[in-house]
């Protein structure tokens, strides 16, 4: 197992490493640069690039950036906030759209787990039917549809809930925009829960399991589970990475300050260090959650690390 974690663990650093060399390169093709203004003269915007060492080739301002955000620097705002070093515009916006990210994914977990599998067990009932209808409409409705109803209906008519962010008030404000993201999370993690769990429950080893009176938590827990839930991981994962970087048009709905809304003012602006650090902590983010579940594969299922030489 050690050897199989340090074998992941230097593939997602490279992988890492080749992603923000990529993304870095691309930048450099964007038109313009982030000193646009017209009031400023050629000569002004010379001295500028100079200034922020933007006049250096791309491979030597590659390998200067790296340099300084393995020490935490991630440089400054060119345009958004003038001179504002960038880790702190990030650190308020990135731990909202965190927070409220995770109660989307808690949300959209265990309602959807216990949907799927409520549905699995009682195929072709009522309870079945609703799992179904859910998933549908969760997967097919965008998640700003719901946020505008939740919006009028709960914050506008029953006034149960601020209809915008407030920073005073922050667990209630939280509330209508975390249901708002979670409901795609819900209905896919119901639809393959359901999925899973019918196909693992139809397994000769289930049917053994029952023929030897093994049934309710134990059956659930033991046997049908551990099984299920690795083409859950596989769909959960993705999710989760979306859902805490935030989504932009839940985030403008709501008036959350969240690091959706930075990203995009950044590229509008050519804001070279904003735009490079968001992707780059998207990246870190996805590449961290998949090598978990790398690790959750080989805790489940041993047969896993076998196949990949250990």
């Amino acid at each position: 197992m050690k050897r199989y974690i340090l074998r992941r663990t230097l593939i997602s650093i490279a992988t890492l490493m080749v992603i923000l060399f990529i993304l870095f390169m691309l930048l450099q093709l964007l038109p313009g640069s982030p000193f646009n203004d017209e009031k400023l003269s050629m000569e002004q915007r010379q001295i500028l690039a100079a200034k922020y060492g933007l006049d250096r080739p791309p491979l030597v301002q590659f390998f200067n950036y790296l340099k300084n955000m393995l020490s935490g620097d991630f440089g400054v705002s060119y345009n958004i906030s003038k001179n504002v070093p960038v880790a702190e515009l990030l650190k308020s916006r990135l731990v909202l759209s965190a927070e409220l990210g995770l109660w989307a994914i808690l949300i959209g977990t265990i309602v959807g787990f216990v949907f799927g599998t409520i549905a699995a067990f009682n195929q072709n009932t009522i309870w079945d039917t609703f799992s179904t209808i859910l998933s549908v409409v969760g997967v097919s409705v965008p998640s700003y549809v719901f946020a505008l109803g939740l919006s009028y209906y709960f914050g506008f008519k029953l006034m149960w809930f601020p209809i915008l962010f407030d920073a005073t008030n922050k667990q209630l404000s939280m509330v209508m925009p975390a249901i708002s993201l979670s409901l795609f999370t819900m209905a896919s993690i119901a639809r393959f829960t359901r999925t899973e769990m019918v196909e693992v429950l139809q397994s000769d080893y289930i049917m053994l399991a029952e023929s030897k009176g093994v049934s309710g938590a134990r059956l659930l827990f033991k046997h049908v589970l551990r099984n299920a839930s690795i083409p859950i991981l596989t769909v959960l994962a993705p999710l989760v990475v979306g859902l805490m970087t935030g989504s932009l048009v839940v985030e403008k709905i709501f008036s959350v300050p969240g690091i959706g809304q930075l990203l995009v003012n950044a590229i509008q602006s050519n804001d070279y260090n904003i735009i490079l650090a968001i992707a780059f902590i998207y990246s870190a983010l996805f590449i961290f959650v998949m090598f978990v579940v790398d690790i959750l594969y080989g805790i489940l299922d041993p047969r896993i690390r076998l196949v990949k030489g250990e």
